[in-house]
């Protein structure tokens, strides 16, 4: 089972970088080893939609953002997007998104985009490599630290659930492609800070639960779309809960599990001093939680920043 997810993840990843020209079955089938009838049949499987179905819906959603984003024709963009003229992206982008390409660069909306697929996750991988002798890094790992971050105030666009607690239970209780999917149309609407894909938690009762979307920016006053709901916040400091850059598949659940045990057993009464030696808290006491104005926010981007959870605070 691991092996046909990173399988799919390879053919995944070619496609991706071969979706402006031709990316045929045999090719796909020669970069990956197998037959073309066992890919076909394989990525059917794990990605619940053929190959042909999922180039089309990517090529569509980069020339949707390009033609959001780029000054071009779009002769241009069609041809950039792997189609054969402007009157064929006319017609897939008009069934699928109900308006023509003309009409969506004038007017910009929210469009319900096909993101890329990530399939092969931490857990299979660890699973796949354990009993074949592969070392993971838990000797690069440091411990989850904290400092002071400031978020100014912000709109946030988002779908607050009122029952899962997590990203897993979450996504069991709303359709990822389709929500990802709206958010990555709206990324020019995105406040600098609180960005696209930002997650995290609310209270409801005293208990955490999950929301997610994106940060707006403070004059955006554009169309919502369905299902999803925009709340103001005030500006507030937050402690920031984090571990550094670190290899996804091979440490993901190890890191997230050290900052979120740091984040929620946290004790703003003691005086902490981070692994470098110098206290962030600055002084025992100097901070209230402020979780019945703010958010707690989840930043995850293993390569770039790490992972962090934030956890808004004021000043007393």
């Amino acid at each position: 089972m691991y092996h046909s997810n990173e399988t799919v993840q390879r053919m995944i990843e070619w496609l991706e970088r071969n979706l402006s020209g031709e990316p045929g079955l045999l090719p796909l089938s020669k970069h990956v080893g197998y037959s073309p009838w066992y890919c076909s049949a394989l990525f059917h499987q794990i990605c619940g939609v053929t190959l042909r179905s999922y180039v089309a819906k990517r090529r569509l959603t980069m020339a949707a953002l390009a033609l959001r984003d780029e000054n071009s024709r779009i002769l241009d963009v069609a041809l950039a997007s792997g189609f054969s003229s402007q009157e064929a992206l006319t017609r897939a982008f008009k069934e699928a998104f109900g308006c023509t390409p003309r009409e969506y660069k004038l007017s910009p909306r929210p469009l319900p985009l096909f993101v890329s697929h990530d399939v092969f996750h931490p857990w299979q991988y660890a699973q796949q490599y354990k009993k074949g002798g592969r070392d993971m890094s838990k000797g690069d790992l440091r411990d989850a630290r904290m400092r002071v971050e400031y978020i100014p105030a912000h709109k946030y666009m988002g779908i607050w659930d009122k029952v899962a607690t997590c990203y897993g239970t979450f996504w069991a209780r709303h359709n990822c492609d389709e929500v990802c999917g709206i958010i990555e149309s709206m990324t020019n609407a995105a406040h600098p800070v609180v960005t696209p894909h930002t997650a995290g938690w609310h209270y409801v009762n005293g208990e955490r639960h999950y929301f997610y979307g994106m940060g707006l920016r403070e004059d955006y006053d554009g169309p919502i779309p369905d299902g999803f709901e925009v709340r103001e916040f005030p500006g507030s400091y937050y402690l920031v809960f984090y571990h550094p850059p670190f290899d996804y598949m091979e440490d993901n659940g190890e890191v997230m599990g050290r900052v979120e045990e740091l984040a929620w057993s946290y004790d703003l009464s003691k005086d902490h001093v981070d692994p470098s030696g110098l206290s962030t808290a600055a002084g025992a006491g100097r901070f209230l939680w402020n979780e019945e104005a703010c958010q707690c926010y989840q930043r995850h981007y293993p390569e770039g920043i790490g992972y962090e959870v934030l956890r808004p605070v004021k000043v007393r």
